[in-house]
C-alpha cells in the first residue's frame, strides 16, 4: 500500500485539488488544530484477487474533504476537482498496474461538528470512496 500511497501524493502535486487545500492530504486523522480546508484518506479494505496467472488488488479508500466556510461551495467544489484529478484516470503506481480507479460512493456535503484548540467548530465535509484495481507486476 506504500506504493499507492505514493502514487496518491504524486498525483495530487500541482492539482486543482492541491491548490484547494493548500497540500494539505492527511493520511488516516489530521494533526490536531490542522488549517481548513483540508483532505483525509485512508485504506478502507485491501482485497487480494488471485488468478492462476495473476495477482490483483482491489483496495477501496475513502477521501474526506473538510471546510470550515460557511456554506457548502468551498467543499463542493473541492469533491468536483477530487473527481476530476482521480476518477477514472490514470495514476503510476511502482509495481503495480493500475486497471481502474473510479469513484464508488460519495456523500454529499454535510456538517459535522470537529472539536478544534478554540472550541467546538462545524465544518462541511464529503466522504467519497474510490474503488481501485491494480495488478501488481
Amino acid at each position: 500500500m506504500k506504493n499507492l500511497t505514493t502514487a496518491i501524493w504524486s498525483k495530487l502535486s500541482g492539482s486543482a485539488l492541491s491548490g484547494h487545500i493548500s497540500n494539505r492530504l492527511f493520511k488516516g486523522q489530521a494533526p490536531d488544530g490542522a488549517e481548513y480546508p483540508y483532505a483525509v484518506y485512508f485504506v478502507v479494505t485491501n482485497t487480494p484477487e488471485r488468478t492462476f496467472s495473476e495477482d490483483f488488488r482491489n483496495p477501496t479508500v475513502q477521501f474526506s474533504l473538510f471546510s470550515s466556510t460557511s456554506g457548502s461551495t468551498e467543499v463542493e467544489n473541492m469533491e468536483t476537482d477530487l473527481e476530476a484529478l482521480y476518477d477514472e484516470q490514470p495514476m503510476t503506481i511502482t509495481g503495480a498496474t493500475l486497471v481502474w480507479m473510479r469513484l464508488v460512493n460519495s456523500t454529499g456535503a454535510n456538517k459535522e461538528d470537529h472539536i478544534t484548540p478554540s472550541g467546538t467548530q462545524s465544518v462541511w465535509v464529503i466522504h467519497a470512496d474510490f474503488e481501485i484495481l491494480m495488478s501488481l507486476d
